[in-house]
């Protein structure tokens, strides 16, 4: 029996009520790596199957890399479970061993074409939603990376419409990663951690970007406790008017320079 805490019930559901997660009639498509926070969302996606008048389905797929996992202990899971689960094949770490160079980064090579192949068994098989375990922390990590190491302003959608129209979701992005740690260590979830990610079987140079980044977050929290609070409201809270212009244009409105030659 899993027991999910009050409090991440209630801020799931705060989302969902403010972002529409999950409606009447959806038919969402769950990204299961099997690691704390996908396998998480696959019991709290149940619960709220359960309990909300407004029902959906819900799926949950694993994508295999192609480096013979085994993930028959994780179907177990779900069935046990009630949580319909399939298992994709892909060539994808075949793939990566031509197109990942010696000691470059492998990790955006493997984001699209996980996405890729989410999208088109979504697409192919009637969801009209995929659902992504991103919590609070990947937000304000990836947007104190995007600042810091790309020159955005930028973050993590709670919700968005991608280009095929499948709609995005993230149920998970007001809660803490911590929360979902004690959710699987309260529930004794067999999770599988950072020694299946792929890059172990490479010769490339391990993201450092993340690392440091959860380093000085974690540095920063302890000098102010409220700190992801805070954040969490300034993602909100966004004043587009202090930003800079670039030659009278809006700011933040992409700016296009007059002498650009277009083919």
């Amino acid at each position: 029996m899993i027991e999910l805490s009050k409090k991440l019930i209630r801020q799931v559901g705060q989302t969902n009520a403010k972002y529409k997660m999950f409606e009447k009639g959806d038919k969402i498509l769950l990204g299961l790596s099997g690691g704390k926070d996908s396998l998480s969302l696959a019991h709290i996606l149940k619960h709220f199957q359960n309990v909300t008048p407004d029902k959906f389905e819900f799926e949950a797929v694993t994508l295999s890399y192609g480096m013979g996992e085994n993930y028959e202990y994780l179907t177990q899971h779900c069935n046990a479970h009630g949580i319909k689960h399939s298992v994709i094949d892909s060539s994808i770490f075949e793939i990566s061993k031509d197109k990942i160079r010696k000691n470059s980064s492998f990790c955006s090579f493997f984001s699209r074409m996980r996405r890729g192949y989410l999208y088109t068994y979504a697409l192919a098989n009637g969801f009209n939603k995929l659902a992504i375990g991103h919590h609070l922390d990947d937000a304000v990590e990836s947007f104190f990376m995007n600042f810091t190491y790309n020159g955005a302003m930028r973050t993590l959608a709670p919700k968005y419409t991608a280009k095929n129209g499948v709609i995005v979701i993230r149920p998970l992005i007001n809660v803490r990663e911590r929360q979902l740690r004690d959710n699987a260590t309260r529930n004794e979830l067999r999770v599988i951690g950072d020694e299946a990610c792929p890059a172990m079987r490479f010769d490339v140079k391990m993201p450092h970007a993340r690392a440091e980044t959860k380093e000085l977050l974690a540095t920063l929290e302890k000098q102010n406790p409220k700190l992801f609070v805070s954040l969490q409201a300034a993602f909100e809270n966004i004043h587009l008017d202090t930003f800079f212009k670039v030659n009278g244009a809006d700011p933040l409105v992409p700016f296009e320079p007059k002498n650009r030659r277009h083919p």
